[in-house]
């Protein structure tokens, strides 16, 4: 039996590539978008669902298991970019990237707990990014999003071995996507302080996606999780730099690590 895969934000980027790639493989693929009317020639189907809204999300599991019988696999791919000096980004726009980034993926997979503790089996993949492993200059809220997302996987795993539930991260580094046209910037203001060094940061960040690597890397890379009987806690996929600066920042002083990022971004 082909093996039931719901992807949160399967429509466009990287979620898609999960998707068409995870087909090609005989699963059976579903992903999910706010507004899946605009993308009808998708290569799998999709489902209405708003992570930062509950009734979507329980609205997406009910349809999925008229559907089918299980759910073997959720990848919580869906997010979003934020970036600004932290002092002007708007609270309201806090608040909303950590709606998506964090409390819609644990939402998620709290719908999808009871179907995968009553088939005894499940694994959760929760996407990340290596900027959730360290402080970034002017991507401070997306870092804390992600990192939170890290580390209360850590704890979810220990709280499922009992039910034969397996949950994972994935940090991604840059991959060439569409996700810089949907983040949140916060504008560079005239009279802003920051302006000069926010200003060429946004630019480093946007170059960085723009020649990021082959979405499909991905996809190979959460194939092979899905294939493996006992997953990892923790995953990167990415350049080898990006990889290297986590392990960086476990063995360097503090302030050297710093120093580094800081001479990176031209600060």
């Amino acid at each position: 039996m082909s093996k039931v895969v719901l992807i949160t934000g399967g429509s466009s980027g990287i979620g898609k590539s999960i998707g068409e790639f995870l087909q090609t493989k005989n699963y059976k693929v579903y992903g999910t978008s706010r507004n899946p009317e605009k993308y009808p020639k998708s290569k799998f189907p999709i489902i209405a669902l708003d992570v930062t809204q509950p009734d979507t999300i329980s609205g997406c599991i009910t349809e999925l298991l008229v559907k089918e019988p299980r759910i073997d696999v959720l990848i919580n791919n869906a997010g979003a970019g934020i970036t600004g000096p932290i002092e002007e980004i708007p609270e309201a726009e806090i608040k909303r990237n950590f709606e998506t980034n964090f409390f819609g993926p644990i939402n998620v997979i709290k719908a999808v707990l009871p179907t995968m503790r009553n088939q005894n089996s499940g694994l959760i993949i929760n996407v990340t990014s290596i900027a959730g492993y360290m402080g970034l200059p002017y991507r401070g809220i997306y870092s804390a999003s992600k990192g939170a997302l890290e580390l209360v996987t850590e704890a979810f795993r220990m709280e499922l071995k009992d039910f034969n539930i397996e949950m994972t991260n994935v940090a991604p580094g840059d991959f060439a996507t569409n996700i810089a046209a949907g983040r949140y910037h916060a504008p560079v203001l005239e009279d802003s302080p920051y302006k000069e060094k926010y200003g060429n940061s946004l630019k480093t960040m946007n170059d960085h996606v723009d020649e990021g690597s082959d979405p499909k890397q991905m996809a190979e890379a959460i194939y092979k999780i899905i294939e493996t009987k006992n997953p990892k806690i923790h995953y990167k996929v990415g350049v080898f730099m990006q990889k290297f600066s986590i392990v960086l920042k476990r063995i360097l002083p503090d302030k050297v690590y710093e120093s580094l990022l800081m001479k990176h971004y031209d600060l």
